[in-house]
């Protein structure tokens, strides 16, 4: 059965304190008349009493700071939460613990875990997140704050294991290229886990991204060569795009004629200087294509 959360209503503390007063100014004044009549037997008793009962009540002060609550119960009964700000009394024989309200953040530890590819890989994530129904907090779970911890963790376990680190392709989701969209399923996953402790998570992101050591150094290579490939890719394609560029003004402005071979060599010509990694050295020469 869920507890739901219930806002109880309070004295205000100024006048708890007061009645509280006025209970130990009674207890004196019996003592005072006891003295007095000498008659012990009634008003010593009576002052004990009333003494007794002004000290107990001292205990039903409390005083909340903004973005905090007292949860109360009452011999194990929950009685409802006290979130306004001030100085406030309530039945000294009520258990009140006390609540933040206030946005709290924590991040992980780091955790070693198998990507999609099956890649190790380290990991961790900081959770942003606040208590916004104490009656959960308390009696839905044993200890809410290690309750955020421990399933936050497995959230990211969990969500580290169905993207891969990398991807060569844009579209597809990896854990290093889409960090907004992995943000928010992440958020989406640690909110569901923690929705029965009454906890609102406002951001969940990840801080820490990497190989494991034992591969990083091979997947550094991979990288890089992998850079290089596209990079070697997008050169060769512009330079394809700029011989065909060439050609096609030389036969439009009719600059000179020439025949498939001639073709073929300014084309090869063409794509050594534009592609070569290295600055080309000229060669005149004096001769025909054909001598």
């Amino acid at each position: 059965m869920t507890i739901e959360e219930r806002i109880r209503g309070s004295m205000p503390g100024l006048m708890g304190f007061l009645m509280c007063l006025g209970l130990v100014a009674a207890a004196i004044y019996m003592f005072f008349q006891a003295d007095r009549t000498r008659n012990e037997a009634v008003y010593v008793p009576i002052g004990l009493v009333l003494m007794l009962s002004g000290c107990i009540s001292l205990a039903g002060l409390f005083a909340n700071t903004p973005n905090q609550a007292r949860v109360c119960t009452l011999f194990g009964r929950y009685t409802g939460t006290v979130k306004k700000t001030g100085w406030h009394w309530v039945n000294p024989f009520h258990i009140k613990r006390k609540i933040s309200l206030r946005v709290r953040n924590f991040e992980t530890e780091r955790l070693k875990i198998n990507d999609l590819d099956g890649n190790p890989i380290e990991i961790a994530t900081v959770v942003v997140w606040r208590v916004v129904d104490t009656a959960e907090a308390c009696f839905e779970v044993d200890d809410y704050e290690n309750y955020v911890h421990v399933q936050s963790e497995s959230a990211l376990r969990n969500l580290g294991t169905h993207y891969p680190f990398d991807t060569s392709n844009d579209e597809d989701i990896s854990l290093r290229g889409s960090t907004d969209k992995v943000a928010a399923k992440l958020r989406d996953e640690v909110s569901a886990r923690l929705a029965k402790a009454g906890v609102e998570v406002i951001e969940a992101r990840i801080s820490h991204l990497a190989y494991a050591p034992e591969i990083a150094q091979a997947m550094l290579r991979r990288q890089q060569a992998g850079a290089i490939i596209a990079a070697r890719q997008k050169i060769v394609e512009g330079a394809v795009g700029m011989v065909q560029m060439a050609l096609e003004h030389i036969q439009k402005d009719d600059i000179v004629e020439m025949d498939e071979e001639r073709k073929a060599t300014m084309v090869s010509n063409l794509l050594v200087v534009l592609c070569s990694e290295t600055a080309t050295q000229p060669v005149v020469n004096t001769g025909s294509l054909y001598t």
